[in-house]
């Protein structure tokens, strides 16, 4: 739950450039072009350059990504849910590959790191510009 309205989370959450502004775990982040599917960003995070593809915009809904990445394939899905105490953000996020099935759960824990992580630098980042 995120104590800010929709169109702020989603305002943080979809300028990709300014991802690393307040997601400590982004290095740097570019958009080439508008956020629409089949347009890609890179990024940098936790010692990968990532280059993801956008799948899926509703919105203030809905966002999901996916690529490759040193043999894993990534798919993100974000999905955002006003209410009247803020807004729901709910992650998942699906990694196969051969680094996966070699080593399921450390990766797994990576995953889930990763998730909780981001998840809470953009609730800080959009409580904070609460008002502003």
């Amino acid at each position: 739950m995120i104590d800010a309205p929709l169109e702020r989370v989603r305002a943080l959450h979809t300028d990709i450039d300014a991802w690393a502004d307040w997601n400590t775990d982004v290095d740097q982040a570019r958009l080439d072009g508008p956020l629409l599917p089949a347009n890609s960003f890179h990024w940098k995070t936790h010692g990968m350059d990532i280059t993801s593809t956008i799948r899926e915009v509703v919105r203030g809904r809905r966002l999901v990504w996916g690529g490759p990445a040193q043999g894993i394939t990534a798919i993100h899905v974000w999905t955002f849910t006003p209410t009247t105490d803020g807004v729901i953000v709910h992650t998942e996020e699906s990694w196969t590959g051969d680094p996966v099935t070699a080593d399921q759960a450390t990766l797994q824990t990576a995953l889930d790191n990763s998730l909780h992580n981001w998840v809470n630098n953009l609730k800080h980042q959009a409580e904070s510009q609460v008002g502003k």
